[in-house]
């Protein structure tokens, strides 16, 4: 493993799953190995209120905020958190918006949050195989709502690929 420490941020509204994606993403990441630090939330937890959280990952990690100008990537659930979340990207970091899934195409929208960690799985690899990550979510997520959102994960890791 690497000494390196890699920064993620998640940014959203309320509501559409930006903690319950940095959960799933920290156990994938603990998962396959590494030293994870989470941040709860900053910014409102209330529903349409914008909301971000940190995940760091590495061999060793000793804090979980990721400071400004620091995120190798950014994920972004909601077009309008784009310019205010914009700070957080180092410079040649990667992010990930939500136009590049046709959501049209997802059976259930609220699993937009995990096709977005689809996508950021397939610049993850190395760190996480895409086998820890659907081992997890089969783990964390209710069984009702398993098979949508590993579709969307799919989807999300499609477009990533077809992108890169």
């Amino acid at each position: 493993m690497s000494h390196r420490i890699t920064n993620i941020v998640v940014a959203g509204l309320g509501g559409q799953g930006v903690l319950t994606a940095t959960d799933l993403l920290a156990e994938v990441l603990h998962r396959a190995g590494h030293d994870v630090k989470k941040s709860e939330l900053k910014g409102m937890s209330q529903r349409g209120g914008s909301v971000t959280s940190d995940v760091r990952f590495g061999r060793v990690v000793h804090s979980p905020m990721v400071p400004d100008h620091e995120a190798d990537f950014l994920v972004i659930l909601s077009p309008d958190q784009v310019e205010p979340n914009r700070h957080h990207l180092r410079a040649g970091g990667v992010m990930i918006v939500p136009d590049i899934i046709d959501e049209s195409r997802l059976s259930n929208r609220r699993t937009l949050n995990v096709a977005l960690l689809g996508a950021l799985s397939a610049h993850l690899e190395a760190a996480a195989p895409e086998a820890v990550w659907i081992e997890t979510m089969r783990a964390l997520l209710p069984e009702r709502i398993l098979a949508a959102n590993l579709e969307a994960f799919a989807a999300g890791r499609a477009s990533a690929k077809g992108a890169g």
